[in-house]
């Protein structure tokens, strides 16, 4: 775990927004960007959670605050969704009063993305109350 000095990371303004890692299946889009629709309509009246779809989440958890984790898509609760009428470019937890998502959901590629254990190590140490993992290749509960 990298403990980091608050006045010594980066701002969002200079961390890129994500890893530029091509999706490489419909689902990878779909799905996240239905939860959010549905969120955006359900809770359209609060702005107090924060999702995304395919952002950088940066942290002082991991090897280095300058390397995100990109989740598929990510919810947190406590946290504005537009700063000064403006979208967030990437999460920074240093700038969101460190409140870590709630949620976080992985599609399992075609390519696999370490979603079993690197990134459930990662989600884990970062504090991520639930993790989801869509695996559209095994749908059957006995076959997965």
């Amino acid at each position: 775990m990298v403990k980091s000095d608050p006045r010594q990371l980066p701002s969002s303004a200079e961390l890129p927004c994500s890893d530029d890692t091509p999706v490489d299946n419909e689902d990878q889009n779909f799905i996240p960007n239905l939860l959010l629709f549905l969120l955006q309509y359900i809770w359209a009246n609060r702005n107090d959670w924060f999702f995304s779809v395919d952002m950088g989440v940066y942290h002082t958890t991991g090897v280095s605050p300058l390397v995100p984790i990109v989740p598929d898509g990510f919810l947190s609760l406590g946290v504005e969704r537009r700063k000064a009428d403006k979208s967030l470019k990437s999460y920074v937890v240093w700038e969101e009063n460190n409140i870590v998502p709630i949620l976080a959901l992985e599609i399992v590629s075609l390519t696999p993305g370490g979603e079993y254990d690197k990134k459930l190590d990662t989600y884990a140490k970062l504090g991520v109350l639930y993790y989801i993992i869509y695996n559209p290749e095994y749908w059957q509960r006995d076959r997965h």
